[in-house]
């Protein structure tokens, strides 16, 4: 079989990708090793993601935001930052920037649904469910890719978007710097008593960091990040034990709690591939770069290398160019690499900063935050950040 693009993973950015690249004359196929049934009905992942405005844009420029009901989207108003046991935060508002939310937020399983949806009905796009890749070769002229299940495909081009572990990175024969912060993330939904008024809380306490992404009513996704040994324990309680011991480590503020549906941990490593272009290769979303949570940016990185690799793509295919071509894949490689590149790294700096409980780093934590409190333009910018409202 012969294709213009290979993508290797059916998550949001590869499925965005496809989509992005729909209707200007290329094929396109999709290698993804789950049953098609699980794309069109994703189970959930305990994940919530916060949408900033620049990527919603994207998702209603792809046709996957019209497909979310209105109650799969959450206002996310404004931010606050806490550390330790201090009840002082730093507030990060959307009215700074002159915006009455910061963001949204949409279940991943809710997004990756609509993400199977918008590339179902383009007829250039295949999915080739239940593969995976066997051999893979490239060359100057092409890619060759054996499949699992014997099936051959030439290409001009494949992009993995295999998840931040991605085998095909390591079939390019690309490397990648592996950050992992020795901790486990949990992610759940809770139900709470007092209002989270719609405010994103991250909690930078000593031994744990909390977050608090408010959902519709009184109900957020809850994720706390232990280190392993800890997280068991907590992950061995019944739902009444693990409510109560929620309510103790939020210090009550929201008051009594209950735990809505299952708990669901992933370990905390962070991904940064050393190149994101080769031999008639690119990488994009997670496969590219895996970033800690705690910016909650990973997805949006993600969303924003797809349309990036498009555009590049694109503007190569308009003006008469091999899609493949090194000039072309190493343009989106520098371009992803100045984006992502300075927030990686100010990422990892700020949650080893914020992880580290000895008392003189505790104390500079304090001063930053009262510090940044009253730095209007500070707070302007990070706010700017938070919803990717371009100047």
């Amino acid at each position: 079989m012969k294709t213009d693009v290979v993508i290797v993973g059916a998550g949001p950015a590869g499925l965005c990708l496809a989509r992005s690249l729909s209707g200007h004359g290329l094929s396109i196929r999709i290698i993804e090793r789950q049953r098609e049934a699980e794309l069109a009905t994703p189970p959930f992942d305990g994940r919530d993601i916060a949408l900033t405005h620049a990527s919603q844009r994207t998702l209603e420029n792809l046709g996957l935001w019209q497909q979310f009901f209105p109650e799969e989207i959450a206002p996310l108003r404004d931010a606050q930052v806490l550390n330790g046991p201090s009840p002082y935060a730093l507030r990060i508002a959307a009215a700074a920037v002159g915006k009455q939310r910061l963001g949204c937020l949409v279940a991943n399983q809710v997004i990756r649904r609509a993400a199977y949806g918008a590339v179902s009905e383009c007829t250039d796009i295949e999915l080739l469910c239940e593969r995976t890749i066997s051999e893979l070769s490239c060359s100057a002229d092409g890619v060759t890719l054996r499949l699992s299940d014997g099936a051959t495909l030439q290409a001009r081009l494949i992009v993995a978007a295999d998840s931040r572990f991605s085998e095909t990175r390591r079939r390019l024969r690309i490397g990648a710097r592996q950050e992992d912060f020795g901790k486990t993330m949990l992610v759940c939904r809770m139900a709470h008593e007092h209002s989270h008024e719609q405010v994103a809380w991250e909690w930078f306490g000593y031994g744990q960091t909390l977050a608090l992404l408010p959902l519709n009513g009184n109900c957020a996704s809850a994720v706390l990040t232990l280190a392993p040994g800890e997280m068991n324990r907590v992950m061995s309680l019944d739902e009444q034990a693990f409510a109560r011991e929620m309510e103790r480590r939020f210090d009550r503020r929201l008051g009594r709690m209950e735990l809505l549906g299952e708990r669901i941990t992933y370990p905390l490593v962070g991904v940064y591939a050393e190149r994101f272009a080769g031999l008639r290769s690119a990488l994009v979303g997670d496969a590219a770069v895996g970033m800690h949570p705690v910016t909650a940016h990973g997805f949006n990185f993600g969303l924003q290398s797809q349309k990036r690799l498009a555009d590049t793509l694109l503007g190569a295919l308009h003006h008469g160019r091999d899609i493949g071509e090194p000039g072309v894949l190493q343009r989106y490689a520098s371009a992803q690499q100045r984006a992502s590149w300075p927030l990686y790294q100010a990422t990892n700096l700020l949650v080893r900063l914020y992880t580290d409980d000895r008392a003189p780093t505790r104390l500079l934590r304090n001063a930053g935050l009262r510090l940044a409190q009253n730095l209007p333009p500070f707070k302007t910018a990070l706010a700017r950040h938070l919803t990717q409202i371009a100047r």
